[in-house]
This record gives C-alpha cells, structure tokens and sequence, in this order.
C-alpha cells in the first residue's frame, strides 16, 4: 500500500476530498474506499440549574475541500475526464530544429511539465522496416525514431506523477491492424497505467473522475484513429466512435467549429462525444518531391493567442457557443508561442473556469516564432 495527501472516496461513484487527511489505497484495478478519520472541533456552551455553566465541545465534520492538484488543478479531481478542457500537443514527437516539418520545439517530457495532457503521434512503418516509428507522412521527411522511445519517456513520466492523468491518440498511418504495433506498446510497460473502459463506446457520462482513475492507477488513455479493435485491445479506444474532431490539417484561420472526422456524425450524437479542436494554422510545402501542411510559424504567437481574431481563445468560444458545452481538447502546434507564452494554457484554463498562473514554458522564457526561423 502507499500513502498520498489525495484523500478520496468512491463510495457511489462520488469522489470526496477532505484537507490534510491521510489515504491508504491498494494499488489494484478494483475501487478503492479511502477511511478518513479525524475531525474538526466546535464549542458551545450550556447552562445548567442553578448558576453553573458547562463548555461542552462537540465535534463536526470537517468541510470537503482538496488540496492535492489532479493534472495541475484541485478542482480537477472531482470532475469527470470528459468534463475537462486539456491542451494537446499536435505531431508531439516531431522535434527537430531546423526543419519544416516539426510540430514541437520541445521534447514530450517537457511537454508534459508544461501542462500538455494529450499528446498526438502518427504511426509509420518505414520502407523495409521491422519497427514501427513515428514519421511524419513519410519517414523520409521527418522520423521521430520507434514509437518505443517515445513511449518510455511518457510511461517514466506518468510513474513519476501519481497524480496526472495523460491521453495518448495515436495516428494510425499505414492503416495496419493493432496486433502489428501492440506487443511494441506492451513492451514499454505503460500498459499497467492503461485505462480499459467499462463500456464500448463511451459517452460523456460514462467517464470516470480524475480521482477514480487515479486510485484505480489507470491514468493513462490511449486512442487510435483507425483500425481499432477494442474486443482484441480494450485498452484501445476506437477515436472516432467515442472522440470527433474539427477540420483536420486547416488551413482557414477562422478555424470553423464542425465536425469533419468522423464524417457525416449527427449533432444528437456529436454532442454525448468527446470533442477536439485542431487548432493549428497550416501552409503548404514541397519537401522531398512530397506536397506537405507544416506549421505557419510566422502566425504562431496570433493562432496561439488567447484572444483576437484567428486566436486559439475565439476558436475555443466559438466551439463552447456552438455545441453548448467547452471543448475536451485543444490540439495545437508549438504550444510554448502565443501571445502571451503560457497563452494556450490560459485559453484551457479559462474553458475550465480555473485561473492558470503557472510559468511558461520548457524553462525558457522565449516568445516569437522568428525564433523558429533562425
């Protein structure tokens, strides 16, 4: 058993955290009822025949409040996965200075440091392969290396952080069935923090509390786009039956608010889903003879912004207005640019009516996408 300062009970599917208490938990797949013990004293006084008064000290229940943050917030434990907004990283393992098609300036360590809960990865087989790895479109444009690194770096991360729950959507670029790339994932062991749902598919209401996945050490969640079989793989959520998506790779700085992927879905059922928004500005390119969608670097600091026309904060109103609820996720490119650094994790904040007043980002105090084109 290990002890935390997250004191929490799932008696009723409720979760309650009590300040300054102490929980035990098993570190089972099974849930858990912390006992809380102690309590808050009152006074009182009562008076008795004759001229005596007694003081009589009763005691009461302590007030239910949380201390021990639940990816970064307190507030956070208490809510239900699909009722969080998250900032996603976009292509989060395409770090490489110098080359146009990145997607990130920081490695996925960092990006978690700095706040990122989901992180988006594109699954290729190079040509005569035996290992898949992350490539952007073609693994001679950009390769990030095996998807075990990769992995690793997430699954150290997550056993480092008791307390953070992180979404994993994995891009599936060869369209090849999960038995090819499972026994990779497997081999990394982040599966022991994998979250099997209880239901396929899952709705809004479906989804666990932060707390709930803690205790139950299932703080990991893995999508995959296409080809998944979540009878073979439970750990393996289908996206697009459970997850849609705005336009995909846009282009439009207007960044409408509508469905693209999957396609042709009802607003009845986009609205029990999870949704996301790729926020991310594109420019087209040739590299290598291959047409490519890259960042639009020098339109970071604008699309990243918290507010203003073409702004990552408009874009996330726009949805909230327009679906009657705030978005799950916001996928964006080189999430340490906006206006000000730190401005995607505002907009989030803002979705989740929380105030952000952490540092951002990587340690480095750098604003401007000119310092993408040196």
């Amino acid at each position: 058993t290990s002890k935390s300062t997250l004191a929490t009970s799932l008696a009723s599917g409720d979760t309650s955290i009590v300040q300054n208490a102490t929980s035990t938990s098993s570190n089972t797949n099974t849930d858990s009822t912390t006992i809380l013990t102690g309590s808050a004293t009152t006074k009182s006084s009562t008076t008795l025949r004759g001229n005596g008064t007694a003081s009589v000290t009763s005691s009461s229940p302590p007030e239910p409040i949380n201390t021990t943050p639940c990816n970064n917030y307190p507030e956070f434990c208490a809510r239900r996965y699909s009722n969080i907004t998250m900032v996603a990283a976009h292509n989060s393992p395409f770090v490489r200075t110098g080359s146009a098609a990145a997607n990130q300036e920081y490695p996925v360590t960092t990006q978690l440091d700095d706040g990122i809960r989901l992180v988006q990865a594109q699954i290729q087989w190079p040509v005569n392969g035996t290992v898949p790895h992350f490539c952007h479109t073609s693994c001679d444009i950009l390769d990030a290396g095996p998807i075990t690194d990769w992995l690793t770096d997430i699954k150290n991360w997550v056993a480092s952080h008791p307390y953070d729950v992180v979404t994993i959507l994995l891009g599936n670029g060869n369209y090849s069935t999960p038995d090819k790339y499972a026994p990779y994932i497997e081999s990394t062991g982040i599966l022991s923090y994998a979250y099997t749902p209880p239901v396929v598919p899952m709705n809004l209401t479906d989804w666990p509390t932060l707390s709930q996945m803690i205790l139950r050490g299932q703080r990991v969640v893995f999508f995959l786009d296409y080809m998944a079989n979540q009878t073979a793989y439970p750990w393996l959520l289908d996206e697009f039956s459970q997850l849609w998506e705005t336009p995909f790779d846009p282009v439009d700085a207007s960044f409408p608010c509508t469905v693209q992927r999957p396609p042709d879905l009802p607003a009845d059922q986009a609205k029990a889903r999870l949704y996301m928004i790729n926020h991310n500005l594109n420019a087209e390119v040739s590299l290598l003879g291959t047409s490519l969608l890259v960042p639009a670097v020098s339109l970071l600091n604008t699309t990243n912004a918290a507010n203003g026309s073409g702004s990552l904060g408009a874009s996330a109103e726009t949805c909230k207005s327009d679906w009657g609820r705030a978005p799950n996720f916001l996928n964006v490119d080189y999430y340490n640019y906006g206006s000000p650094p730190g401005s995607v994790f505002e907009v989030a904040a803002r979705m989740n009516n929380v105030t952000y007043d952490r540092a951002c980002c990587g340690g480095v105090g750098v604003s401007g996408a000119t310092a993408l084109l040196r």
